[in-house]
């Protein structure tokens, strides 16, 4: 099931006593805890009957005992508990008369309560007896990240929602540069729309104008440059680069390029070099293969192994490990590097 079906049925009013979610991805989570703390009670309602608990000042008495209140003048009550990763869930042994407190409500939890656990950044212990008991009872939801070349479809489905449209090299181009952050994706787009009319067709000169890539010196045009071993170009870039540090960090320029050249080793070792079978094993879309094709013309396998290793040694130069110098001079010589 995933986070939008979840939010479907809670507009249908088809609750669940208890919600786990849980995962490594935050966004899907928050979409769902979200609508549960904001729509599910109306204002009048919320002040006697919705309670929301923060995991690392809370316990399992405390969540108890909320949740076995009775609703005042409303159908339901609400507990939601967030950050419950850092709640202290306790062993799973029973007390001294032979009765687990969580375990009793979570096989048994009152029809009247919406109990919600968000539990972020990792997943819960499926081993456990509370999952087991939660997953018969009430409904578990796994929020799993996406892979990088699913992105630019989710951007793409996030702005039809919304009643926008984006062409293809514009999302990819933000899948590239905001990486598989969906929160901050999200954020950067809702800021984006703000500044376009509704309707209207997202392009690279909107990402231009309003992300803060830049439109000839951004990291893309990095990798085009190393790609086709142009020193001049790169040179031109990076310079750009070193007087404009907070518009092109080091660590994401360095993330990019890390994850070009790895995808330039994937096409060296492909056998089958069709545009379909080397975008589906690259993880990249079809657009962007000849780039890639470009570059593996210019960096033989040798060469690209060793460009990975120059990568990661910049990566711990960059945080202060056995190196002195400042970020734009690692850049520089990370370029002389990959160029000769």
């Amino acid at each position: 099931m995933t986070a939008a079906e979840i939010i479907k049925d809670l507009k249908n009013r088809k609750y669940k006593p208890i919600y786990l979610l849980h995962g490594d991805e935050p966004y899907f989570i928050d979409q769902v805890s979200n609508y549960v703390e904001h729509h599910l009670l109306s204002d009048a309602e919320k002040g006697f009957n919705q309670t929301v608990l923060y995991g690392k000042d809370t316990d399992v008495m405390t969540v108890l005992g909320a949740a076995k209140r009775y609703p005042m003048m409303a159908d339901y009550q609400v507990v939601l508990v967030k950050e419950a990763q850092d709640m202290k869930w306790g062993n799973e042994g029973d007390d001294k008369k032979g009765i687990n407190p969580l375990l009793s409500y979570l096989e048994n939890p009152l029809p009247s309560t919406i109990l919600v656990f968000c539990y972020k950044y990792g997943k819960f212990d499926k081993r456990k007896k509370a999952y087991k008991a939660i997953e018969k009872s009430g409904l578990v939801f796994e929020s799993a990240g996406l892979y990088d070349n699913k992105i630019p479809g989710w951007v793409e489905a996030y702005l039809t929602e919304k009643g926008y449209r984006i062409n293809q090299q514009a999302a990819l181009m933000l899948a590239e540069y905001l990486g598989n952050d969906l929160s901050k994706i999200a954020n950067e787009l809702d800021k984006l729309m703000l500044n376009i009319p509704a309707g209207q067709e997202v392009t690279l000169k909107h990402i231009h104008d309003n992300i803060g890539i830049s439109k000839e010196y951004n990291v893309f045009e990095l990798q085009t440059a190393l790609a086709k071993r142009d020193a001049f170009k790169t040179n031109q870039i990076i310079n750009y680069f070193e007087a404009n540090p907070k518009a092109n960090p080091i660590v994401l320029v360095l993330g990019n390029l890390n994850n070009f050249f790895s995808k330039v080793l994937v096409y060296h070792y492909v056998r089958d070099k069709s545009p379909q079978n080397l975008a589906r094993e690259m993880g990249v879309s079809p657009y962007f293969i000849k780039d890639y094709e470009q570059a593996a013309r210019s960096y033989p396998l040798g060469k690209t192994v060793q460009i990975i290793s120059y990568l990661r040694d910049c990566d711990v130069k960059s945080k202060g490990v056995d190196s002195n110098t400042d970020h734009g001079g690692l850049m520089k010589e990370l370029m002389y590097k990959i160029l000769h």
